[in-house]
């Protein structure tokens, strides 16, 4: 796999939260692509163990074309994944991960040379449009700049990162051309060799108002939510519309828009608590107050929809895109299999 610019990627990832049921519900629900994709995982050959990654790397890691990649360099990267994933690199797996690592910043620097041997370029209007694109991610300018800061990124870095992946995927979209392109047989075939990925388990449409705390809330601030709560659910309970409720109340910015609706969700998908909850409900039944790490819910199920097995149109789009992107990653990685055969590339761990 091909690195694009983590620093941008990931600058973008961090203005996706999950930190509300809300978000989880808003997840792909029945993951087709995410089943394919493991999928792939189970009839991909296995490799070879990765070499080991001395605990005391040097100064220089490697160099492309003459151009280092240093120490610096590959920490942050490892820095990036790290965030990106939400866990730090699990020891077990250190030796691949962070050969990966190394080979996406070896990949992407072959890449960003090539651009400037094609004299590719991209105009600033470009540039600007995409940088206005990373903060629209984000609710305010102070949240995007405490981002910025957490990365140690400057406009300026950040800029420079963004011009680099610009040129590389203006580059790959004309070398790659219609190589990516995927068949309509070609995904009709995947999903038939695939059947137990497309099984979809017992789904859920519900609706809450919740009325946080902050994590770490001592007893009297969830004394008063918990207050506040009751007093939602005493209006709940006195027949007043859940959905006009939960717009004046609820504090999930993600659904108390739609009325607090959540849309499907599998189990597994929320916290515990509050799964074990909207599972046992019935349709059109109300919960008492729920308590997540993120406050007090009250929970309403519209409707319940049995286990299933995913008809192939309904996922047709995103396999397409999956597999399309399958493509563009075998593609590219031969791409650069080009550039390092032409190139110099050392390796010094």
């Amino acid at each position: 796999m091909i690195r694009v610019v983590p620093l941008v990627a990931v600058l973008a990832l961090g203005a996706c939260s999950k930190s509300t049921p809300a978000a989880a519900a808003n997840t792909p629900l029945a993951a087709p692509a995410a089943n394919a994709a493991a999928g792939a995982k189970q009839l991909a050959p296995q490799s070879p163990p990765p070499q080991p990654v001395p605990a005391q790397l040097p100064e220089v890691v490697a160099r492309v074309n003459g151009e280092t990649i240093s120490k610096a360099d590959f920490d942050e990267a490892v820095k990036e994944l790290e965030a990106s994933a939400g866990q730090p690199v699990p020891p077990a797996q250190r030796n691949e991960v962070l050969r990966g690592v190394l080979d996406q910043l070896i990949g992407y620097r072959l890449l960003v040379q090539e651009t400037k041997s094609r004299k590719i370029t991209v105009a600033d209007t470009e540039l600007d449009a995409r940088i206005a694109e990373i903060r629209k991610q984000f609710p305010t300018e102070e949240a995007f700049k405490q981002v910025l800061t957490q990365r140690s990124l400057t406009i300026d870095k950040l800029r420079s990162d963004a011009r680099d992946d610009l040129l590389v995927s203006k580059m790959l979209q004309a070398e790659l051309g219609t190589k990516t392109a995927v068949t309509p047989a070609q995904v009709t075939e995947f999903y038939n060799q695939n059947p137990s990925q497309f099984q979809q388990g017992e789904r859920v449409r519900a609706s809450h108002i919740l009325i946080a705390f902050p994590e770490n809330a001592d007893a009297a601030a969830k004394q008063a939510a918990k207050v506040k709560a009751e007093g939602v659910l005493k209006e709940v309970k006195a027949g007043k519309d859940f959905a006009t409720l939960a717009k004046a109340n609820s504090q999930d910015p993600g659904s108390a828009p739609n009325g607090g609706d959540l849309g499907f969700f599998q189990q597994g998908q929320m916290v515990p608590q509050f799964d074990a909850v909207a599972f046992k409900l019935a349709p059109g039944e109300i919960s008492e107050l729920v308590e997540t790490t993120f406050g007090y819910h009250i929970i309403k199920v519209a409707e319940k929809s049995a286990s299933r097995t995913v008809p192939l149109e309904d996922v047709r789009p995103q396999l397409e895109q999956y597999l399309e992107g399958q493509n563009r990653q075998l593609q590219t990685q031969a791409f650069v299999e080009t550039l390092k055969a032409k190139g110099k590339v050392e390796i010094f761990i």
